[in-house]
C-alpha cells in the first residue's frame, strides 16, 4: 500500500528533525570533550612547569574543564 503525499512529507520533517537534534548534540558532545581536554592539558603543562610533586593543577583542571564544559553546553541548550 503507498503513502500519501502527506504521509511522505510527515515522514521527511519526522527524519530531517531527528537529522538534526543528532548534529546539534554530537556537536555538543565534542564541545564538551574538547574544553575538558584542553583545561586538563592546561592543568597538566602547568604542574610539569611548577614540578609540582602532587598533580593539583591537573586536578583543578580536571575538575574546571567540567565545570566550564557544563555551563558552556547549559548556556547552549537554553540560548535554542
Amino acid at each position: 500500500m503507498k503513502k500519501s503525499k502527506e504521509d511522505q512529507k510527515n515522514s521527511f520533517e519526522k527524519r530531517k528533525q531527528q537529522t538534526t537534534s543528532l548534529a546539534k548534540y554530537s556537536g555538543l558532545a565534542f564541545q564538551m570533550i574538547a574544553i575538558i581536554l584542553l583545561v586538563l592539558f592546561g592543568g597538566f603543562q602547568l604542574d610539569k612547569y611548577l614540578e609540582n610533586e602532587f598533580p593539583l593543577f591537573t586536578i583543578i583542571g580536571a575538575f574546571g574543564g567540567v565545570v566550564l564544559s557544563l555551563y558552556f553546553a547549559l548556556k547552549d541548550l537554553l540560548k535554542k
